[in-house]
């Protein structure tokens, strides 16, 4: 080897020592002053870690940064109020949780309150936040994915700056990650979990999006208990690869129908309400929610999921004998209001009570027998009633649905009337046992 050649390799044996040996001293001069490249192209989450930042020319420039465990996106857009609260609290859990081994990073999508700038400020307190100013695009699920695109962490996460997320529930999210699952979600509706001041107008349309969903996609939606939660954590490797396309603003059902996710875990959190700011919630978030769920299916995403829901037969099997008792009772109600023989009242009103009878027999047995071990955990007659409301609900709405079925089979496709009336029971049957399972059984507390 020419003595040239070999001053030119000793030359970058020295460099590369050199930026290994003093990346820490890099980053800290010039990490305070720039911001992190917006990734471009295909919203694809990369099974490799890099990193990019902005020089002080405004040329990106790489920078050597080791990988972390965990990486935790903030999307923003006008967070200004909440920015620096949301910060702090979340870099005192993660600095006691895991030290040195995580990273904060904020997406703002170019507030008019410049809560990036405000952001960028908090940086020398905060040396493991950084931050992302996005001009060309927009929207809250887009935010989230290119967080994770520049991020370092084999561990993903997503949580609002709003504070309506409690940050002290993060620790046993990461804890269910630490004992084995790919995903880990924030849940308003398993034990501990709850909203705060909801209106019943807005709870009527959370819980219609979620019944929605169990109807469009079962699943993908009928694998959480939440799937409108925007608080999760999930791993890398479950969601890299695939080009994700979302829509509004709940990512977790492009995750859940696009991602390789295998076990999962639930956390129950208490939804609070928005002390700063405003709201970003409005129709136009259900109506791009919709699409979202037609656009899943229509792409053919349930039949490749690779885990599949198990159907809990055995669950099922105690539900249609509780159905049955159900029958004896309305007969026998029935019976002894309307027979001329004993109070020879209305049919109507007869009916109407001997149905209520019957529901009311059938959720007693349910809630003891059925989803007793669910029941055990959300105790209480205040928990009870709410779980009988919406009982009748569901079974009103399978009542309404075996007419439709029974009209359509019988009158539109000819179909003897007593083997339509079968075909129509056994779907109303599934309809109440699977939307009473995600539903009834599914509490969701103010607290």
């Amino acid at each position: 080897m020419s003595r040239k050649i070999k001053g030119s390799v000793l030359l970058c044996k020295s460099y590369r020592w050199a930026i290994s040996r003093n990346w820490k001293s890099q980053v800290t001069t010039s990490q305070f002053k720039t911001l992190l490249t917006v990734p471009s192209g295909p919203l694809r989450i990369p099974a490799r870690l890099t990193a990019q930042t902005v020089g002080d020319d405004g040329q990106p420039m790489l920078v050597a940064l080791p990988p972390v465990h965990f990486s935790l996106v903030i999307p923003t857009y006008n967070e200004g109020q909440n920015i620096k609260d949301i910060v702090g609290l979340l870099s005192d859990l993660l600095d006691q949780a895991i030290p040195d081994d995580h990273e904060l990073i904020v997406v703002d999508d170019n507030s008019p309150d410049r809560t990036w700038e405000l952001a960028q400020a908090l940086k020398p307190d905060y040396p493991k936040l950084r931050v992302m100013r996005r001009v060309e695009e927009r929207g809250l699920s887009s935010a989230v994915i290119r967080g994770w695109q520049a991020a370092r962490g084999q561990v993903l996460g997503v949580i609002d700056a709003d504070l309506q997320h409690p940050p002290e529930v993060l620790p046993k999210l990461l804890a269910a990650i630490e004992r084995g699952a790919d995903l880990a979600v924030a849940s308003r509706h398993v034990e501990g979990g709850g909203v705060s001041e909801w209106s019943l107008a807005r709870r009527f349309l959370s819980r219609g999006a979620q019944v929605l969903g169990l109807i469009v996609l079962p699943n993908v939606v009928g694998r959480v208990s939440d799937p409108m939660s925007g608080y999760f954590l999930v791993r890398r490797r479950a969601i890299a690869g695939p080009i994700l396309n979302p829509m509004g603003y709940k990512i977790l059902i492009e995750v859940l129908g696009r991602g390789n996710v295998g076990q999962i875990a639930e956390v129950g959190y208490v939804f609070q309400e928005r002390q700063e700011g405003e709201s970003k919630v409005t129709s136009k978030q259900y109506t791009e929610y919709l699409l979202h769920l037609l656009r899943l299916r229509s792409r053919g995403r349930i039949g490749r999921l690779r885990q599949r829901l198990r159907f809990p037969m055995g669950r099922f099997i105690r539900f249609g004998c509780v159905g049955l008792s159900g029958v004896f009772v309305d007969m026998a109600v029935f019976y002894l209001l309307s027979d001329p023989t004993t109070l020879a009242w209305g049919l109507t009103r007869s009916k109407i009570i001997a149905a209520e009878a019957a529901i009311i027999n059938n959720f007693l047995w349910n809630d003891r027998w059925t989803f007793g071990d669910i029941a055990s955990r959300q105790k209480g007659w205040r928990r009870r009633f709410k779980r009988l409301v919406k009982f009748n609900l569901i079974c009103l709405a399978g009542l309404i649905l075996n007419v439709l079925l029974l009209n359509l089979l019988f009158n539109l496709l000819g179909i003897n009337r007593y083997v339509a009336n079968l075909i129509a029971i056994a779907v109303v049957t599934l309809w109440n046992f699977w939307m009473n399972l995600k539903l009834s059984w599914r509490v969701t507390d103010a607290k």
